[in-house]
């Protein structure tokens, strides 16, 4: 029972000297794990770390819950240094890997991504940007990602049968359901993400790496298709050309009642349903259409990776805690606990029964993520995709605003091209 409180006590981040013992004085070897608020429970981090220590006698964890606000510089600021103390395993979004593999400030994990942890199974969205090359940095975690959020009622009252599965079922469906004082859907004019989605369907890109530059690619006809299939299933909404989905929040738009879907993540149902406890059996779910049926669009994977240090004090037991981490036991445990999609496709099974999620990992096993740059950030802190997309929902040619956007993300990447 001490030693079970003394892992219940390690595991807020208390630095005590005891926890370092196990009976008969053997030392326990600490490893610092940093992971990000509200990316796992309480209870789960309860659970993970007893059965960790339980089945690792000579580790102990230290978990320590980091906020998202100035985390960029954080963990920069800490790969960067020498001295003892620091974290031995860092969860990271799947986009910032390659913010921190530039330098060499990361452990190269790709033999035990091949040899152990079977890479191969692992959703695209989270390995890809996990990669510098041929070398595997980020290890993946978890997933979340967008899916149609929809009014059941709202489909039968206009005589949709069932969620379509094909883009022109999705836009024949949602003109019928654009009617009587209803949104057929609200989409806001500058939700890239989903627009990235769009483009990565028709087999274009946001940007292309070619010759050791990347450069711009909105104003290639598969981009070009992708925005155009846009701005014909935003017309069937009343969502605001020139502003975000968060301005104002869809949750809050499609609590009022007259929307029947939404693209977003399935957790946005909660708040909705708070907003409107109407609604509360009222609400679906299905993967965001592909252009054909037999495969889902294509989304854009948001989610986390573990990476480990350079300057870790112990690359072993690091890498022991990642491995158990992303493993199938306290992966799945994870997403049944927090409604992520798993790691891996092969254990989509995991969360089957709750709709939404289910929705979210069909879409997940053809995810994409970004460009794998460091320089993307620039590129998102004055974001020309955004105003790109309101230009052509407002009339613009979009072969013309295409290729300005195109030059501008190709300034923000490789700023000696243009």
């Amino acid at each position: 029972m001490r030693q079970r409180l003394l892992a219940l006590i390690c595991v807020t981040g208390s630095l005590v000297s005891a926890c370092g013992m196990l009976p008969g004085g053997h030392e326990r070897k600490t490893v610092t794990v940093w992971l990000m608020k509200d990316s796992a429970s309480r209870d789960f981090l309860r659970r993970f770390t007893e059965d960790f220590e339980r089945t690792h006698e000579d580790l102990r964890l230290d978990i320590r819950i980091q906020e998202w606000t100035g985390i960029v510089e954080k963990v920069r600021g800490t790969l960067k240094e020498d001295s003892e103390g620091g974290p031995d395993v860092i969860e990271v979004g799947n986009t910032q890997v390659p913010l921190y593999a530039d330098g060499g400030r990361l452990v190269d994990l790709t033999l035990e991504s091949m040899r152990d942890w079977g890479k191969e199974k692992w959703l695209p969205g989270l390995a890809q940007p996990g990669k510098d090359g041929n070398k595997q940095y980020g290890i993946p975690w978890y997933a979340a990602n967008r899916v149609v959020i929809y009014r059941k009622d709202l489909f039968e009252q206009a005589g949709v049968t069932g969620p379509p599965r094909t883009r022109d079922a999705w836009l024949a469906a949602t003109e019928k359901l654009d009617t009587g004082g209803n949104q057929g859907i609200y989409l806001a004019g500058q939700d890239w993400y989903t627009l990235a989605g769009f483009i990565w369907d028709e087999g274009g890109d946001l940007a292309r790496e070619k010759d050791y530059a990347w450069r711009g690619t909105l104003d290639t006809p598969e981009a070009l298709r992708g925005m155009d299939f846009y701005r014909r299933l935003q017309a069937l909404g009343g969502g605001p050309v020139d502003a975000d989905e968060e301005h104002p929040p869809q949750a809050g738009v499609f609590a009022r009642g007259k929307v029947a879907q939404i693209i977003a993540v399935p957790g946005v149902a909660q708040s909705i349903v708070r907003q409107n406890p109407e609604l509360k059996d009222k609400l679906g779910f299905f993967p965001v259409p592909g252009t054909g049926a037999g495969r889902p669009g294509t989304v854009f994977t948001g989610g986390s990776d573990l990476v480990v240090p350079e300057n870790t004090d112990d690359q072993f037991a690091a890498t022991t805690v990642v491995a158990a981490l992303t493993g199938a036991k306290w992966d799945t445990e994870l997403a049944r606990t927090m409604n992520y999609v798993p790691n891996k496709t092969t254990l989509a099974g995991a969360v089957a029964g709750e709709e939404g999620v289910a929705a979210m990992a069909a879409g997940a096993a053809h995810g994409r993520a970004t460009p794998n740059t460091p320089q993307w950030a620039d590129v998102e802190a004055d974001n020309p995709i955004k105003e790109y997309m309101t230009r052509v929902l407002e009339g613009a040619d979009p072969a013309t605003e295409a290729r300005r956007a195109s030059r501008e993300i190709t300034g923000a990447l490789a700023p000696d091209v243009n």
